[in-house]
């Protein structure tokens, strides 16, 4: 689905409202390829014009499957999230009527290309951790190990950081070592 920006401006008058079932999967999986699949997506969608440009606020909905950043298994994450953005034309450099967290996407062409946006944001969707059920309620002896390394919890890495706090008895003489030597260093 594309919109040329004269298009969304007659949204003045009437709100354009839009819903629409869009198969992105192969598209998707070009920009990123650790995706295994991804559902149809469903959009609900509206434009308005306001004082400062077009404004588009959407919903999305979709499934993506992709492999836990543990184990590799496929896990498949439901999507349900909203976002908005205002949309001008490539020719427009004065963005100072927009506030710093308003999204504002200059037009190529002055075309709006419905895919690309709805692309964009599955993408910012996705964790950078991604586990199954079973990864994230598992307890510390059924986390994957391998020969010379194991993967430890929160907790484990916790205590591990004041264990390692603790001088060494052996090395409690070196401890002020560089700082007598920073004070002899200083009077000279």
């Amino acid at each position: 689905m594309k919109w040329s920006l004269n298009e969304l401006r007659q949204a003045k008058e009437k709100p354009i409202q839009f819903e629409e079932t869009l198969d992105l999967e192969s598209a998707l999986k070009q920009r990123r390829s650790d995706i295994i699949s991804l559902t149809p997506v469903k959009v609900k969608g509206i434009f308005t014009l306001d004082s400062r440009g077009i404004l588009g606020g959407f919903n999305v909905k979709t499934t993506i499957t992709v492999p836990s950043t543990r184990t590799f298994e496929p896990v498949k994450i439901p999507l349900d999230f909203d976002f908005s953005e205002y949309y001008v034309s490539e020719h427009q450099d004065d963005l100072s009527q927009f506030d710093s967290l308003d999204v504002v996407i200059k037009l190529d062409n002055d075309i709006l290309s419905l895919e690309k946006v709805i692309e964009d944001n599955i993408l910012l969707q996705i964790p950078m951790q991604i586990l199954s059920k079973k990864e994230q309620e598992a307890t510390v002896d059924e986390m994957p190990q391998g020969e010379n390394w194991d993967v430890l919890t929160e907790k484990q890495i916790e205590e591990d950081s004041r264990h390692n706090h603790e001088i060494d008895p052996r090395m409690a003489k070196l401890k002020n070592f560089f700082k007598e030597n920073d004070d002899s260093n200083s009077n000279e």
